[in-house]
């Protein structure tokens, strides 16, 4: 049933754009969020994927103008590592945010959550600087070529914290066909790492070993729990280029090259195509290559599900919708719906 319900949401309608009205596991509180409650402050915890912050942090601030006597705290992580911080380690959260919905039907429903929202798209980009390496020679037809020269280096986040991660192995794999050269992948990521593939029935599948066993080779891979966590590494020049959302890359004022659609994980019109390549992380789950959607919840172990319940709306309202333009990622509107009938009353009305 849930598996029905997830093709349906993520082939249905997700192209629309416009207004209505309205990981260790421990994270850190993220640079912005208040770093405790106060006096008798009610607190608000939100797990979010890292590349969720700069739109978070501005709704964080208007949540808080709105609710006066509320703390948003927010723990930005690997979308991964946000969902098994309820599931695995049993820490109580307000509001689940990933940079992949499917994780929540796959991860958390029916235990932990019962219904879930799909509310923005992204797309997958090579990020670099003006001081990167061959930054003056880079473009959509030749990435590929410019990583593999022996005096660049890249980053990545891990695929078994971070959907970028397994996003990442998606991609470059599917560089192979849409380039006509058999050995990207494995000259950029298989040969530098511990990762594997197999190839059956026409679909690839990256196998993904436990984070120990990933031992990229330093001179050429960085690879972090998440992916934002890269940034900083690009912008000190300890990496050339990285692998990241176009948000991501439009929030930090990177220069970066949009691959084509039937690669770059943000068009329904290849979906066929992404889904010819798949992840099988560490923990035997395995994720199919399809368009990037975000989601989110209220856990079933939220201590103030009805402040969830106000975060989503303001999410899912025209203040949202702004915030999340303005922020380069396109919010779904309506936003598509997983479990409706679990769904609160007062969020009906901003979901189809």
């Amino acid at each position: 049933m849930v598996i029905a319900l997830v093709f349906a949401i993520t082939f249905a309608g997700l192209g629309c754009i416009g207004g209505s009205d309205e990981e260790t596991l421990s994270g850190e509180v993220e640079n912005g969020s208040a770093a405790a409650s106060t006096g008798e402050d009610t607190v608000l915890k939100i797990f979010h994927a890292g590349s969720l912050g700069v739109p978070f942090e501005e709704l964080e601030a208007e949540f808080e103008t709105r609710h006066p006597g509320v703390d948003v705290q927010r723990e930005a992580e690997g979308s991964a590592k946000c969902v098994r911080k309820i599931t695995e380690l049993g820490k109580p959260a307000d509001i689940l945010a990933s940079a992949d919905y499917s994780l929540i039907p796959s991860m958390m429903m029916p235990e932990y959550a019962d219904w879930y929202v799909a509310f923005a798209r992204n797309r997958i980009v090579i990020a670099y600087t003006n001081e990167s390496a061959y930054s003056d020679e880079i473009t959509a037809d030749n990435w590929y070529e410019i990583l593999r020269k022996p005096d660049v280096n890249y980053g990545f986040s891990n695929p078994n914290d971070d959907p970028c991660g397994y996003r990442t192995q998606m991609v470059t794999q599917l560089a192979e066909d849409y380039y006509g050269d058999d050995k990207i992948y494995d000259d950029l990521i298989l040969n530098l790492t511990g990762m594997s593939g197999t190839e059956e029935t026409g679909t690839y599948t990256v196998h993904v070993p436990d984070s120990e066993a990933i031992n990229p080779v330093t001179s050429k891979i960085m690879m972090r729990s998440k992916e934002v966590d890269l940034s900083s590494a690009l912008e000190i020049g300890e990496i050339d280029y990285f692998y990241i959302y176009r948000s991501v890359a439009v929030q930090h004022g990177f220069e970066f090259i949009e691959l084509p659609e039937a690669i770059d994980l943000s068009s329904i019109e290849y979906a066929d195509n992404y889904a010819r390549v798949q992840v099988e992380r560490a923990s035997g789950q395995v994720t199919v290559g399809s368009p990037i959607v975000y989601g989110i919840t209220v856990p079933k172990n939220a201590e103030n599900p009805e402040l969830g319940i106000e975060f989503v709306k303001l999410l899912l309202g025209e203040t949202g919708q702004e915030i999340f333009t303005r922020n380069g990622q396109p919010p779904i509107v309506p936003a598509q719906v997983g479990g409706k009938e679990a769904m609160p009353a007062e969020l009906q009305a901003f979901v189809e």
